[in-house]
């Protein structure tokens, strides 16, 4: 058993460790095999010498960067040692502190237990810098390239950025082939289902104890469209899903409710239109009357963009093949 102690200099060990000491939880995470002790400005190891020599260049980087930096976040700490992994340190690639940062490594936000969760496509990359540089953008694209995922994922980096207040994500609740008056359960169990993608997107990236906790806060709003009418919403991400399914006074409604410190993203599938036969989608407009207005940009994602199944993307080549047949 080799033991050995860093003493932390010219730093505030709260800077380091963060609330109720969770960076050194997480490195005990890492390092099961060591005892890992903090007193004050002091860090006592004992373990099998690796480990401690490996704990000690990861300790380092941390260390290195609260010097520069200051107080260490929890996107920062994963971003750091995901760099330490990869052969890079802070100071060979040091990253800003921007707004909606985003590097080479593509990397948007770490979900829980450290997992990466990264742009995987050109289009999904053009996706991130559009809404870095606007406050509105529009993502279309088929099923399962990215559109919601990589939108929730930009969301959360900001709240945990501390850059908004709240997020806000919200569906239309149509009735896709099934009637809402006939299906169990009261007002919220009826939409629910509707609003699940959105849940399952927020389960990957963060923590299930601090998303039950942010969303009864109201920190993280997940709601039908429909509740939006009349208010402002004001520093905060909002999110409109499915937006194809909003019909055009429902869309103007929705984008009208911006706030001076808001950014939106508006996702859609044109090709997935639920709507009943006499209304009209109001996606296709809005992106047709809106789209040389400066601020606002529109994401096209195509079928190469699929990151489900490779089956996936043969089915939807066979639908829209079907498509231009029946033309």
């Amino acid at each position: 058993m080799n033991e050995k102690s860093i003493i932390l200099d010219e730093i505030d060990p709260l800077d380091l460790w963060g609330s109720n000491n969770i960076f050194q939880k997480l490195l005990q995470q890492r390092f099961s095999g060591l005892k890992i002790i903090s007193r004050g400005n002091i860090v006592k190891l004992s373990g099998k010498e690796k480990d401690i020599e490996k704990f000690s260049d990861e300790l380092l980087l941390l260390v290195n960067y609260v010097r520069a930096k200051g107080k260490l976040t929890e996107q920062k700490f994963h971003e750091l040692l995901h760099l330490k992994e990869s052969g890079h340190d802070f100071h060979e690639k040091e990253q800003s502190e921007e707004s909606f940062h985003f590097g080479e490594d593509n990397i948007i936000v770490h979900g829980p237990n450290g997992k990466v969760i990264r742009a995987r496509t050109e289009n999904q990359k053009k996706l991130v810098e559009y809404v870095m540089k606007n406050d509105i953008v529009f993502a279309l694209g088929p099923a399962g390239t990215g559109k919601t995922y990589t939108a929730v994922a930009l969301a959360v980096k900001a709240l945990k950025n501390k850059e908004i207040k709240r997020i806000i994500l919200a569906r239309p609740a149509v009735e896709a082939g099934e009637n809402l008056g006939f299906l169990p359960g009261d007002l919220k169990e009826k939409i629910d289902p509707y609003l699940r993608p959105l849940y399952d997107a927020l389960d990957d990236m963060i923590l299930a104890d601090k998303l039950k906790a942010l969303i009864e806060s109201r920190v993280i709003e997940i709601a039908p469209m429909a509740f939006m009418r009349g208010r402002t919403l004001d520093n905060c991400f909002v999110i409109l899903d499915e937006a194809q399914n909003a019909t055009d006074m429902q869309l103007k409604m929705f984008l009208t409710r911006m706030g001076p410190h808001a950014k939106v993203i508006i996702t859609g599938d044109l090709s997935q239109i639920d709507l009943p036969k006499k209304q009209h989608s109001g996606l296709l407009k809005a992106v047709r009357i809106l789209k040389n207005i400066k601020g606002i940009k529109i994401a096209e994602l195509s079928v190469n963009d699929v990151v489900r199944h490779k089956l996936v993307k043969e089915i939807i080549k066979a639908y829209d093949s079907e498509n231009e047949e029946g033309k």
